[in-house]
């Protein structure tokens, strides 16, 4: 009695793999046969981590321009400029008499920073007094202000610190006394996990997973719009797609985008920080497993969001205004402690989120599973949450597609 049964199970099995293995044929038809879609989930996720990561492949300023201005022209003064000219840093491009000239090139962004040393510079030094350097910082950019400052004043202190010897040593304290006496709390300063303190070290790796959030959620938008531009109904999923079944059509096309972007977050997240010399400490395994729900929640919620852009523009639209407000909701540019708690609260909307705090924990500061498992299981329940809503869209248009069929051969028929 129970054959029957298990034949009969067997055969719905068998259809139920057939009718998703079309989809996802057709799925893959669709996506090779458009121009359009073509570039943004192929050729983008090739192009976009390579052209950025070029850009930024220096990680930090060295000789940027600054003026000075020596009123001193004494030989100490010039040895404060001749260390500061010595640093990768900075580099001293022009020497004026004033400080007007000086700010007169600042204006005309010849240089990007001066440094002003006052006519009785080497006169209190001798004294035994205090005296005092200016340094002018172009603050517009903070990485001109950054490296500016630190550079100028690591040479101030250290100059400070000789001076202080010096006058010690006059007062018969020498050696090791005199050390500690002008630097009794030595600073050791020690950067982790960014040695360089490289600008493409801070922000790439959140770059590379929005790279790959913004192109599938437009690819996915994009296929989107074409079928309902090409479908006689105008609705998402046609009549000889949908005869499978909702899962089936919802399973077929996510597992098209998922093998297609298992492999894009391969060469995403492990080759290219090994090309560009990106921090990548992580274990490769944990970023895998990392990007199983990431990618999944991705592919849902971009499939949920797709039903409702009407045209394929529609998602391109929403791309350009979304780029920037993800990168700040991410919590990479500022802090997320420091972000108004509804901004706090609408950015775990978005899979971007858990997926960049998550990768940056891993790859950049060493974190494992365990340690990043709030992340790990946001990314997990936005994948069943989104995977709900997708079956809910997905149901309505077949739904739709299908009331729009009958109507049409009532008028046949009525005709």
């Amino acid at each position: 009695m129970s054959t029957p049964n298990k034949m009969s199970k067997h055969r719905k099995f068998i259809s139920i793999l057939k009718d998703t293995l079309n989809v996802l044929k057709i799925e893959f038809r669709t996506l090779f046969k458009d121009r359009g879609v073509v570039i943004m989930l192929v050729l983008a996720p090739l192009a976009y981590p390579i052209l950025y990561c070029s850009l930024y492949k220096n990680e930090t300023l060295i000789d940027v321009p600054i003026a000075a201005v020596d009123c001193s022209r004494s030989q100490e003064s010039r040895e404060l400029l001749r260390h500061i000219d010595a640093t990768q840093n900075v580099e001293i491009e022009s020497r004026f008499s004033t400080l007007a000239e000086a700010k007169e090139a600042y204006n005309d962004k010849k240089v990007h920073g001066v440094v002003y040393i006052p006519a009785d510079f080497s006169k209190k030094l001798a004294a035994g007094e205090q005296t005092t350097v200016s340094i002018y910082c172009d603050i517009s950019s903070f990485m001109y202000y950054r490296i500016i400052n630190q550079a100028c004043s690591n040479c101030i202190l250290a100059m400070s610190n000789q001076v202080q010897i010096e006058r010690l040593n006059a007062n018969g304290i020498t050696g090791q006394a005199a050390t500690i006496i002008s630097s009794p709390i030595p600073y050791n300063g020690v950067i982790l996990y960014n040695e360089g303190a490289g600008f493409a070290s801070f922000l790439m790796p959140a770059i590379l997973i929005l790279i790959i959030f913004q192109t599938l959620f437009l690819g996915i938008g994009m296929i989107a719009g074409t079928s309902r531009g090409e479908n006689r109904f105008h609705v998402l999923v046609s009549s000889s797609v949908h005869r499978g079944g909702t899962l089936r059509v919802i399973i077929g096309k996510s597992i098209c985008y998922f093998v297609m972007y298992a492999a894009w977050s391969f060469f995403i997240l492990s080759i290219i920080p090994r090309l560009f010399n990106l921090p990548h400490i992580g274990i490769p395994a944990d970023v895998m497993m990392l990007m199983v729900p990431f990618l999944l929640a991705t592919i849902f919620f971009s499939m949920t969001v797709s039903v409702f852009l009407p045209h394929r523009e529609t998602g391109m639209v929403i791309f350009m205004f979304m780029t920037l407000i993800l990168l700040f909701l991410s919590g990479v540019s500022w802090p997320q402690s420091n972000i108004n708690g509804f901004w706090r609260a609408f950015a775990w909307i978005f899979p971007s989120t858990s997926g960049v705090q998550g990768y940056i924990k891993i790859n950049t500061l060493g974190a494992d599973l365990h340690h990043i498992s709030f992340e790990y299981f946001s990314l997990w329940i936005q994948s069943i949450v989104y995977f709900g809503t997708t079956c809910w869209a997905y149901h309505w248009q077949i739904k739709k597609s299908s009331k729009s069929a009958e109507q049409q051969a009532e008028q046949f028929e009525t005709v």
